[in-house]
C-alpha cells in the first residue's frame, strides 16, 4: 500500500494549513474542502504534488483530484491535519457560506434532483427500448413492429411500461421524498404527499386537456369546490408542495412540545400542505411549468431555432462551471410532460461528447506525458459516458483553448440537432450512449451530430494549439511531448 504521508503533508501546507480548513471530506476520487480563505490555497504547488491529478472549485468547495486511493490519502491527511472529517452533507452546508444567492438556489436544485436521476435515466432507457420494439416498422418484418409480430416482445413491452409509468407518471413522489430528505424532515411524509398528487382518485394530468370543465371531478366543501386533478409527471407543483411541507414541519417543531410532536407535527404539516397543493400550489405550479416549457419549446420550434440550439450548445459547458446546468433537469422533465419529449437533452449529450473530444485531442498533442495521462484518459472516458467535470476542471479549463474548441463543436452540433428537431424521449445516459434516449426517427441525424461533436472539437483543439489561438499555458517540447514550464 502506498505511503501518502509526505504528499498529505505537502497538501496541508499548500492549502493554507489546518487553520484554513473549515471542513473536509472525500468522495470516490476527490478530496473536498471548504476553506476559510480560498485565496490561500496555492493551486500551482498543489497540482505539482505527485499524488494530485488536478484541482477545481465548484459549489463553494475546493476539490483536489487524488484517484481511487483517496480514502487512504484522506486518512493520512486527517491524521496530520487534526481536522475531523465530516459528512458530505455537512461539507455542502459549510460550502454555502462561499456561495451567492443564485449558486445556493442551484445547489438546492441539484440536491433535490441528484437522488432521483438514476431512476430517470433507467426510465429514459426503457422508453427508448420500448419505442424501438413497439413503434419502429422493420423491413424484415414486412413493415410491422417487433411487438406486432411477437407474443414474447409484446409481453416485454407491456411489462416494461410498469417501470416506465412508475418513474415518470409518479415522478412527484420522488421529488417530494427527495425534498424531505434534503431538508432533513420526515421522509415518509414526503412520500405520502407525493402520492396525494398522483392518486388514482384524481383525474390523470394527461386527461385534463381533453376533459370538459363540467366533467372534471371535484371535492365539494359546501362553501367551496376544489378540482380533483392529478399532477402526474409535473415537476414544479411537486417542488412547491414539497418545500411547503418541509418548511411547515420545521416551523411546527419549534413550537409543539416534543412529547406530542409525533402526533401533531405530521398531522398539521401534511393535511394543510395537501389542501394547499390542490387548491393553490398545484394550479400555480402547473401554470409556471407550462409557461417555462412553452417558452423553451417556442424557441426550439421557431424559425430561429438554429440560433437557440447553437447558443445552448455553446453555453452549456460554462453553465456546468457555474452549477446553473442543474436547472435543465426540471425543464427537460417539464418538456417531456407537456410535449412528450425534450430537445434540450440531445444537446446536453452532444456537449458531453464535445468536451471529451477536446480532451482526446490533448491526449494526442501531449502523447508521452504519462503524468497528465493519469488525468486526461479517465477524463475523456468519463465525458463519453456523460460526466464532464473531470475533463472541464482537470484539463480543458487548465489550457483554455480545448475548452473553447469544445464549446464551438458543441454549438455546431447543437445547431444541427435543433435544426432537424432531434428529440429525446426523456433524460437518459449522456455522452455517446445518449443515442439510446433519442426518439427512433432521429437516430441518423443524431449520429451525424455526434460525429460533428467528435471531429470539430478535436480538429479545432489541434489547430488552436498549432497556431497559438486562445493558448497561453501550453508550451510543448515537441520531442518529449511534455509541458515546458
Amino acid at each position: 500500500m502506498a505511503d501518502y504521508k509526505k504528499d498529505a503533508q505537502l497538501l496541508l501546507e499548500d492549502i493554507g494549513g489546518k487553520e484554513n480548513i473549515s471542513a473536509v471530506t472525500h468522495c470516490a476520487t476527490r478530496m473536498r474542502f471548504v476553506l476559510v480563505d480560498p485565496a490561500l490555497a496555492d493551486k500551482e504547488k498543489i497540482e505539482k504534488i505527485a499524488t494530485v491529478k488536478g484541482t477545481f472549485t465548484q459549489a463553494g468547495q475546493f476539490q483536489v483530484i487524488i484517484g481511487n486511493d483517496v480514502p487512504t490519502f484522506y486518512n493520512e491527511f486527517v491524521k496530520l491535519s487534526g481536522n475531523e472529517g465530516v459528512s458530505k452533507d455537512q461539507v455542502k452546508s459549510a460550502a454555502k457560506q462561499n456561495m451567492n444567492l443564485i449558486q445556493r438556489a442551484m445547489a438546492v436544485l441539484a440536491e433535490v434532483f441528484s437522488p432521483i436521476i438514476p431512476a430517470i435515466i433507467v426510465g429514459g432507457l426503457i422508453l427508448g427500448f420500448r419505442n424501438v420494439i413497439g413503434e419502429v416498422p422493420m423491413g424484415f418484418l414486412d413493415g410491422k413492429t417487433i411487438v406486432e409480430t411477437s407474443v414474447f416482445w409484446n409481453g416485454v413491452n407491456s411489462f416494461l411500461w410498469l417501470i416506465g409509468e412508475a418513474i415518470f407518471h409518479f415522478l412527484p413522489v420522488g421529488i417530494t421524498w427527495s425534498i424531505a430528505k434534503k431538508m432533513g424532515t420526515t421522509q415518509i411524509l414526503g412520500i405520502v404527499l407525493g402520492i396525494t398528487l398522483v392518486s388514482p382518485q384524481l383525474l390523470n394530468a394527461y386527461a385534463v386537456a381533453e376533459t370538459a370543465a363540467k366533467d372534471i371531478p371535484f371535492w365539494d366543501f359546501g362553501f367551496a369546490q376544489v378540482n380533483m386533478i392529478g399532477y402526474q409527471a409535473q415537476v414544479i407543483p411537486a417542488m412547491l408542495a414539497g418545500f411547503m411541507l418541509a418548511y411547515l414541519e420545521i416551523w411546527l417543531r419549534k413550537f409543539i412540545p416534543q412529547a406530542v410532536s409525533m402526533i401533531f407535527v405530521p398531522f398539521f404539516s401534511l393535511v394543510p400542505t395537501v389542501l394547499m397543493a390542490h387548491l393553490v400550489l398545484g394550479p400555480i405550479g402547473w401554470k409556471i411549468g407550462s409557461f417555462v416549457s412553452m417558452i423553451v419549446n417556442t424557441g426550439l420550434a421557431s424559425s430561429f431555432n438554429w440560433l437557440f440550439g447553437a447558443l445552448f450548445g455553446f453555453l452549456y459547458a460554462p453553465l456546468v462551471i457555474t452549477g446553473l446546468h442543474h436547472m435543465t433537469n426540471a425543464i427537460d422533465l417539464q418538456l417531456v410532460a407537456d410535449f412528450g419529449g425534450t430537445n434540450l437533452w440531445p444537446m446536453i449529450a452532444l456537449s458531453n461528447i464535445a468536451q471529451g473530444s477536446a480532451v482526446l485531442a490533448i491526449i494526442f498533442l501531449h502523447r508521452g506525458n504519462k503524468e497528465e495521462e493519469q488525468i486526461s484518459i479517465p477524463a475523456a472516458i468519463s465525458c463519453y459516458l456523460g460526466v464532464t467535470e473531470p475533463a472541464i476542471f482537470g484539463i480543458n479549463l487548465k489550457y483554455v483553448y480545448p475548452f473553447i474548441a469544445a464549446m464551438i463543436g458543441s454549438g455546431v452540433a447543437g445547431l444541427i440537432s435543433t435544426l432537424f428537431n432531434v428529440t429525446a424521449l426523456s433524460i437518459g445516459v449522456g455522452g455517446l450512449p445518449g443515442i439510446l434516449s433519442i426518439q427512433p426517427p432521429y437516430y441518423l441525424i443524431f449520429a451525424i451530430c455526434m460525429l460533428i461533436a467528435i471531429v470539430v472539437p478535436f480538429g479545432l483543439t489541434v489547430a488552436f494549439r498549432k497556431y497559438g489561438v486562445f493558448n497561453k499555458l501550453d508550451p510543448i517540447d515537441e520531442k518529449t511531448g511534455k509541458i515546458v514550464a
